[in-house]
């Protein structure tokens, strides 16, 4: 049981003078513990922007590149990822936004709703990514079935159950890892959250 758990448990047994004051004091230690989880949002989102722009200085532009420009899709990549960047920088500004926002709240409605909000942004920011894998990966596989059409009928539709399942795959193992690094922190928001609640309505 935690400092926190035990400040709980402490304050169903006082009588409502104390528990006016320990009150606070649990909504401030909620504020604090809620306030840190958002900073470890913000500072996760930060590395993995840093690692995925690393990763660049180990990619073959110029082969790469001839590849897309061979499928016809050179500015379609090129261009999807710039705006992707765009988003991503976006999103990133929204984690800090709401790790100063919930850092300032004064009363226990506007942390629950700075909650809320948070959830909203860092899940959003999960499906956006997913989307813009999902998105390339068919894009790319589409322009590579037109340019080898001397497949059979029994083999496009092999190769494309074949995409599909491995596209399954992807998105899935993409989702697990963020599930790991971001749902975790989501779930102690959401204790948080419900906590919050019992507690405005006492």
């Amino acid at each position: 049981m935690d400092v926190l758990e035990k400040y709980k448990e402490a304050w169903d047994n006082q009588d409502n003078d104390t528990k006016k004051v320990s009150q606070v004091e649990i909504y401030k230690m909620m504020k604090s513990k809620s306030s840190s989880i958002v900073k470890w949002i913000f500072i996760i989102g930060m590395i993995e922007f840093i690692l995925l722009g690393c990763s660049y200085l180990f990619i073959d532009f110029e082969e790469s590149n001839k590849i897309y420009d061979d499928l016809g899709i050179k500015n379609f990549v090129v261009y999807s990822q710039v705006v992707l960047g765009a988003i991503v920088i976006y999103y990133l500004y929204k984690f800090y936004i709401n790790y100063r926002s919930i850092s300032v709240t004064e009363n226990t409605k506007s942390l629950m709703n700075q909650i809320v909000t948070t959830r909203r942004t860092v899940k959003n920011y999960v499906f956006i990514n997913l989307g813009y894998l999902a998105i390339m990966f068919s894009v790319i596989t589409t322009m590579s079935f037109k340019k080898f059409d001397d497949f059979s009928n029994m083999q496009t539709i092999g190769a494309i159950i074949g995409m599909v399942f491995f596209l399954a795959v992807i998105l899935g193992l993409t989702w697990l890892f963020y599930q790991l690094i971001y749902g975790i922190l989501l779930r102690k928001l959401y204790r948080n959250y419900k906590d919050l609640a019992k507690l405005d309505d006492e």
